[in-house]
């Protein structure tokens, strides 16, 4: 994983039972739990963020140029 960061966090104490609950149900450490969040949420975020900037421009390469197309512009030049 390389450099660790230590990270101190305030929970609600519903959420820190309901992390110790998940810590050991899967038994990982709560560090290990909250890391595997973190990350499944990160794709999740980084996913959509990468489908919205393919969206805004996956309708600019049409091969027009103006208003015409590049073969109706070869096809009416003359040779």
């Amino acid at each position: 994983m390389g450099v660790t960061v230590r990270k101190n966090f305030v929970f609600d104490k519903q959420i820190s039972m309901h992390l110790e609950e998940l810590a050991k149900e899967t038994k990982q450490s709560m560090t290990s739990v909250l890391q595997e969040m973190i990350e499944s949420r990160y794709k999740q975020i980084k996913s959509k963020k990468r489908l919205q900037a393919f969206n805004r421009i996956k309708d600019s390469a049409t091969g027009l140029l103006g208003n015409e197309s590049i073969q109706s512009i070869k096809a009416n030049r003359e040779l």
